[in-house]
């Protein structure tokens, strides 16, 4: 399997290299609309537009032309966002079926949560997708319609993962044989799935530049592994890809409830969140490993020969990318 999955792996890292900006994994974290009622007529919104691609995020938030606003909004720029607030008059009872706007949310690729908050204790989310910005407030909505949401937020956001995805590639490359990829895949599973779980709960965290750092690093390491199984060597890693799965897994973990974290969920919404969002993250991955499966299957069916020369090329292209982005995320550390 190792040599035509590096064939396909050429290709699927030109295409990494070409979409390889600054962050570029992240930036498909999600906006978040907060509607939230303060007295009959009074509402705060609370707007958080993710930083996109180092400037602020190209979407604009238009309200309907009857919410009037009260005083000036209070603006501040946070490390990952930028925080718009306001308090509006909205007239009695025409809060359900209007449509708040994200014009300019169709030239980008995160989506938008937006939650709305009543006195009496009920509450709305609702997602808008870059195809559709905009949503139309309505009351509360069964949990099978939120629990498909989280599904396609996770989904989304291991797909617009690039490293995370270059991570997994590597890994398909080093390993040998059915029964050591599914160990491997498992122990990937279950790490990420472990951080991913204690950084929505609350009970751990680590800083994203030093972690997004840290992720690349990750990548960076698989480089010369895949150079010594070209080679026929061996070594640790080679031998037992479960535990570097395991470890690095760990650190991916946190990187994938960054997707979460931006969206302030209910307490009593999080258990549903978290599960849901780590399905969709797994459906995605193992999405993606099965397209690799498939293409290996379908290059050994049509014995497609690369000139051997050319079979180093994803090893030394997953290093490439690893250094770069490593020394990248580094000096923004700093």
């Amino acid at each position: 399997m190792t040599l035509a999955v590096r064939r396909l792996a050429a290709l699927l890292l030109l295409l990494a290299g070409l979409w390889s900006g600054p962050g570029v994994a992240h930036e498909s974290q999600p906006g978040l609309l907060e509607v939230r009622q303060l007295t009959t007529e009074r509402w705060e919104i609370a707007w958080r537009a993710p930083i996109y691609y180092g400037q602020p995020h190209p979407a604009r938030l238009a309200l309907p032309p009857d919410w009037q606003p009260l005083g000036e909004p209070r603006v501040r720029r946070l490390a990952s966002a930028e925080l718009y607030r306001q308090i509006l008059r909205v007239p009695p009872g025409s809060v359900d079926g209007s449509v708040i706007g994200f014009p300019g949310l169709e030239q980008t690729i995160t989506d938008v949560f937006v939650r709305l908050h009543r006195l009496d204790g009920s509450e709305m989310s609702q997602v808008v997708r870059p195809t559709e910005p905009q949503v139309v407030l309505r009351g509360e909505r069964p949990w099978t319609v939120s629990a498909r949401e989280y599904l396609a937020l996770g989904f989304h956001h291991i797909l617009l993962g690039i490293d995370h995805l270059l991570f997994v590639l590597g890994l398909l490359v080093i390993v040998r044989g059915p029964r050591m990829l599914i160990e491997t895949i498992t122990a990937f599973t279950l790490a990420h799935s472990l951080t991913l779980g204690l950084a929505t709960l609350g009970h751990a965290s680590l800083p994203a530049p030093p972690l997004n750092a840290a992720i690349a690093l990750s990548i960076l390491f698989l480089g010369p592994e895949m150079v010594r199984v070209w080679r026929g060597e061996t070594s640790f890693t080679i031998r037992h890809p479960w535990v570097v799965a395991f470890c690095f897994g760990l650190l991916h973990g946190f990187g994938f409830a960054s997707g979460l974290s931006t969206v302030a969920m209910p307490r009593a919404e999080i258990p549903l969140a978290l599960a849901m969002f780590n399905v969709g993250v797994e459906l995605g991955q193992l999405a993606f490993v099965a397209l690799i499966l498939l293409a290996h299957r379908a290059l050994r069916t049509l014995e497609f020969r690369w000139p051997r020369c050319a079979e180093l090329g994803p090893a030394y292209a997953v290093g490439t990318l690893g250094a770069y982005w490593t020394l990248q995320r580094t000096a923004m550390l700093f």
